[in-house]
């Protein structure tokens, strides 16, 4: 009767035994985990794409074309205002002056101008305050204009103000 059955009754022996069976079995457990991980590290470092940007590249007109900077200034103040400057060999410009750190934050005002794919000139001036970016430029969508019963009706209210509300006090 000693057979397959023989480690359960040898007492200390067969959980030694068993002991050094489970510190194998985690062992060669942890050694995969441990070569899978390394397969897993060395296969995601092949996709990894490092960004290196093409000094001077621009779209134009679907094809990517080098444009050479034919003039740039850059001026910062002590006390914050600031202006900088550009134009391209390929028609592209831009400038803007400001003054930063005020409360309302940053104060500024330019313009760029370009030539779209199609072939048309692009010109945009802006001024970026408290109230936002305020783009105006020529092929800029614009709103529809109010309806002439709406601007009647307008005109009605500033004209007839309500009286002011009263309220009870208690």
């Amino acid at each position: 009767m000693y057979g397959a059955h023989q480690c359960v009754y040898k007492g200390d022996r067969s959980k030694e035994l068993l002991d050094q069976n489970r510190n194998s079995n985690e062992t060669v457990n942890m050694r995969s985990l441990i070569v899978l991980f390394t397969v897993y590290i060395c296969v995601s470092a092949q996709n990894v794409r490092v960004y290196r940007p093409q000094g001077g590249a621009v779209r134009s007109g679907g094809s990517e074309q080098t444009a050479a900077i034919l003039r740039q200034t850059s001026e910062l103040s002590p006390d914050g205002a600031y202006a900088w400057s550009y134009e391209t060999e390929n028609g592209i410009a831009a400038q803007e002056q400001g003054r930063g750190g005020e409360p309302s934050g940053t104060q500024a005002q330019g313009n760029f101008q370009y030539t779209s794919p199609e072939g048309i000139p692009v010109a945009v001036q802006y001024i970026a305050d408290e109230n936002g970016f305020q783009p105006q430029g020529d092929l800029l969508p614009t709103p529809p204009p109010i309806p002439e019963a709406i601007l009647r009706s307008i005109e009605y209210n500033n004209a007839h103000p309500e009286a002011p509300v009263r309220r009870l006090q208690f």
